[in-house]
């Protein structure tokens, strides 16, 4: 696969883009209720948000985030806890999921399988983990969020049960209630066009030599259609993430005869969508609300 240079992105758009990741890199970090090991690793932790709101004893919906930052060791869940503090403030109880990010080399995006070994691990430990971490927590049909990188993730997490025969990975079902993804990395045909991230999602997969033997285990677009009601939010003016990997994934999704929600935030770039202060963020609140719904 070959990987284009990157587009030229006009002196405006590079500098709303640093303004919106400043302000949501500017929240302090919030500490959760409770942490939970699911593995040995230091990175296999998973942060839980207690909701915010009294529920007369009612469970609240389980909201499981995954942070971005291009499966990059540089990014961690820190930078996305004042988005599931928000999320805990809408009466959601939230499981913020941390994993193993780089390679072995400097700057690298993601390890394989490493991250998605830890995607799947989490998933499926926390059933146990909710019932004794966050007991206010429904984990039945969970909801997932995932933003950029971890917007993969969120989609690759509810497609597990179309990984091919033999997948350590695979599920016999579907088991989530729905994603909402946050301008995420949805088609790595895509983004390797645009070299998303620098080429993040080809480095992901071990490289050219790696990219096609993987990419069936790994690509949200090759897994549809998952049966998983999801909705991507997308901004439209992201030039980290461009719109048009969110609408290929649509398209594609459309191809295999699923319909995929797509909600375009005007105006916005990448990181309104996980920026409490940003209206976006509202609209993300929304879509769970939303999919709850939906998942009954």
């Amino acid at each position: 696969m070959a990987v284009a240079g990157t587009p030229a992105v006009s002196e405006d758009a590079a500098a709303q883009d640093a303004a919106e990741q400043e302000s949501a890199f500017s929240h302090p970090f919030v500490e959760p209720d409770a942490t939970a090991s699911y593995g040995d690793h230091p990175d296999q932790v998973v942060d839980f948000y207690a909701p915010r709101v009294d529920l007369g004893g009612a469970k609240a919906p389980l909201v499981v985030v995954l942070h971005g930052g291009a499966w990059r060791a540089a990014y961690d869940r820190r930078h996305i806890a004042p988005l599931a503090a928000f999320l805990a403030g809408r009466a959601f109880a939230v499981a913020s999921v941390e994993y193993r990010r780089g390679g072995a080399e400097p700057g690298a995006a993601g390890r394989w399988p490493q991250t998605l070994d830890d995607v799947a691990a989490a998933m499926d430990a926390l059933p146990g983990l909710v019932a004794d971490a966050l007991p206010q927590a429904d984990p039945r049909r969970p909801i997932v969020v995932g933003h950029s990188a971890g917007g993969h993730l969120a989609l690759w997490a509810a497609a597990r049960h179309r990984l091919p025969d033999g997948s350590p990975w695979r599920r016999p079902g579907p088991s989530l209630g729905g994603v909402v993804a946050l301008a995420p990395i949805a088609d790595f045909l895509k983004a390797g066009e645009l070299s998303v991230c620098s080429g993040a999602a080809l480095q992901f997969l071990g490289g050219p030599d790696r990219f096609e033997e993987r990419r069936p285990s790994a690509d949200p677009a090759a897994l549809l259609p998952t049966g998983v009601p999801s909705t991507v939010v997308q901004g439209d003016a992201d030039i980290v993430v461009p719109a048009e990997v969110a609408e290929s994934f649509v398209r594609a999704a459309a191809d295999a005869g699923e319909t995929v929600r797509l909600t375009q935030v005007a105006e916005a770039g990448h990181f309104p969508l996980i920026d409490p202060a940003a209206d976006a963020c509202a609209l993300v609140a929304e879509e769970i609300t939303r999919l709850v719904a939906v998942a009954g």
